[in-house]
């Protein structure tokens, strides 16, 4: 959770310190396993240390929509510091392991240490950001653009080098899955995902995805970092 927070905010030591003596406890969650469900009342704050997970709604008349995926060393619901109840379910997509801690204590430190608590602050604005983004590119973009721009952005957010240059990445998800998370059908993910390989803009073999014209594929998808707001603190 540090090292995630002073990606974006300055960190004293004794933040770190502070953050390391809270109670802790690891759990491990099998693949499609619910972490949280939507109407649940957690009193502690999640921290993905392994896997990746999503965040999604269902409608009335039972269809998904995937509204975050969840990266590791993501803080899950970061929301509910302040927010007792759920209004989302949170559902591992691979194997996945959580640390997590007492709600009530962090928002004790939050209070009580400055640079921690605007540090929690800024990381819920920049989900917010992604929030937006991520609303623009299902209302207002097609079908192979929103695949494209979701491929760049987890390639950004998977870079832990920092460089955003589009390195390969393996993506765990079905078809299925990838439609949840961008308002299409299946077999427009296929197609989009053919037209993407067809055209040199990616190279997928299985679950790997491949950047070979990393900047051609920034501009088709209409996609700029901005948004992340990566490794900024000023």
């Amino acid at each position: 959770m540090a090292d995630r927070l002073s990606l974006h905010s300055a960190l004293f030591d004794a933040d770190r310190i502070a953050l390391n003596n809270l109670a802790k406890i690891e759990r491990s969650f099998e693949p499609g396993s619910f972490i949280i469900r939507e109407g649940d009342h957690p009193t502690e704050l999640l921290v993905l240390t392994s896997g990746l997970c999503i965040i999604h709604k269902i409608s009335t008349d039972g269809y998904r929509q995937i509204v975050s995926i969840k990266l590791s060393e993501d803080i899950i619901n970061i929301n509910n510091i302040y927010l007792d109840i759920s209004d989302y379910n949170v559902q591992s997509l691979t194997r996945c392991t959580v640390v997590a801690v007492p709600k009530n204590e962090m928002r004790s430190l939050a209070t009580q240490r400055v640079a921690l608590g605007t540090a929690l602050i800024r990381a819920s604005l920049i989900e917010a950001s992604i929030y937006r983004e991520w609303i623009l590119n299902n209302g207002r973009r097609d079908a192979r653009t929103r695949i494209g721009h979701l491929l760049c952005e987890l390639a950004v957010r998977l870079d832990v080098s920092g460089t955003a240059s589009g390195q390969a990445y393996d993506l765990p998800m079905s078809q299925e899955q990838l439609g949840d998370a961008v308002s299409i059908t299946p077999v427009h993910v296929n197609r989009s995902l053919k037209s993407l390989v067809h055209d040199g803009l990616i190279e997928q073999s299985g679950r790997r995805i491949v950047f070979p014209d990393w900047n051609r594929l920034k501009d088709e998808a209409g996609f700029n970092e901005r948004y992340l707001h990566g490794r900024q603190r000023s």
